[in-house]
């Protein structure tokens, strides 16, 4: 009933708060002097008397906006975000105890930073094009491949890339050209790569020299629901089909026989002869093919989508935090936390649920060096 009642008077709070402008050091959400003796023997061992937080990983809560330290602050009493010590310590606070602290942080001046040089010039889609000119001359300069046998990227599904690659650098695919490639690449190279491709267009193929499409047609009828309506993968995990090098399906079919692990595949392609095989890959390859995804080709197209709620001139009245300014580190666990679901909140999940570690790596970088006083 307490923490009923404890919830019940957040959300009052936070209404009223909506209907005016929080004012940092007014006192509108509670005693600021009485918040500082809070801070003092609660708060400042991991956020400081400044509001700064004392380690990376932990959030700036000075100038922070109030209703959002309340809101923050209740979710942690209700567990709905997880933190054994915050959940202990909020816990024990009353109604009156959690605005005074908020008042405190609220009221003070943006936690000082220095801007990063370099951060408005990179994004994973510019990253990941220059990645990907060491990948040009066998598949393509776009990712479209003209060369049999070599499978194009453009297009793809980009988490089935990024495991496709990991594979020629462990060894479980055999490609003499591909393991050298690989072996240089970091897994946040691998996903700004993945992206790049995933958003080129696929070209439209011709009919290959072999294989029957017309009768390959219904031999897919299996494939589909794995790969997709006519080989258009709708699953990061799953690569597309669709548009792909019919020699390159012929051949990856057929590895699936000599002992390339993947259960269902074995299971399936096990009952194929050769010419089914054939005329399965001619009917995949022409097949009309789409971008997997877009990535913005900079970062401040990134941080555009996250301004239509976070800038407060655009929405003075939401309760969200803000971002500019803020620990990279907090940042960049945080909206992780909402893509994979850790941290309650469905348009969060909803925004970031395709975003790759680099792209959120890119994000957190963005906000924390700008200006905390521009957001």
């Amino acid at each position: 009933m307490k923490n009923l009642m404890l919830t019940l008077m957040l959300s009052l709070t936070l209404v009223g708060c909506g209907d005016k402008k929080d004012t940092p050091g007014k006192g509108v959400i509670g005693d600021v002097n009485a918040g500082k003796l809070l801070a003092e023997r609660d708060c400042k061992g991991c956020h400081g008397m400044d509001g700064g937080g004392a380690a990376p990983g932990i959030p700036h809560l000075a100038a922070q906006r109030a209703p959002y330290l309340l809101a923050s602050i209740g979710e942690y009493k209700e567990g709905k975000r997880t933190h054994a010590a915050l959940k202990d310590m909020t816990g024990h606070m009353t109604e009156a105890e959690v605005r005074n602290v908020v008042a405190y942080y609220a009221s003070l001046p943006p936690v000082p930073n220095a801007p990063a040089k370099d951060v408005q010039q990179s994004s994973p889609y510019q990253e990941g094009k220059s990645l990907a000119e060491a990948c040009a001359k066998c598949h393509g300069e776009d990712g479209n491949s003209k060369t049999p046998g070599t499978p194009s990227l453009a297009g793809q599904q980009p988490h089935y890339l990024v495991t496709a690659i990991e594979e020629y650098h462990q060894g479980d695919r055999k490609a003499t050209a591909m393991n050298p490639m690989a072996r240089g690449s970091n897994k946040m190279d691998l996903e700004k790569l993945a992206w790049y491709y995933a958003s080129q267009i696929p070209a439209q193929r011709s009919a290959p020299p072999f294989g029957d499409p017309v009768v390959g047609e219904p031999a897919t009828a299996m494939c589909g629901g794995c790969h997709g309506a006519h080989g258009v993968s709708t699953d990061g995990a799953t690569p597309t089909l669709a548009g792909q090098d019919a020699t390159y399906l012929v051949n990856s079919m057929k590895a699936y026989k000599k002992g390339r692990q993947n259960w269902g595949m074995q299971r399936y392609i096990a009952g194929l002869g050769d010419k089914d095989i054939e005329n399965i890959a001619a009917y995949y390859s022409i097949q009309k093919s789409l971008p997997a995804g877009s990535v913005p080709s900079s970062v401040k197209e990134l941080a555009d989508k996250c301004d239509r709620c976070h800038d407060a001139t655009n929405n003075p009245s939401m309760v969200v935090p803000r971002m500019s300014g803020q620990d990279r580190d907090y940042l960049v666990m945080s909206l992780r936390a909402y893509r994979d679901g850790k941290r309650q909140s469905s348009m969060m999940h909803n925004m970031s649920f395709a975003y790759s570690n680099a792209m959120i790596e890119s994000i957190a970088s963005w906000y924390a060096s700008r200006p905390a006083d521009k957001n």
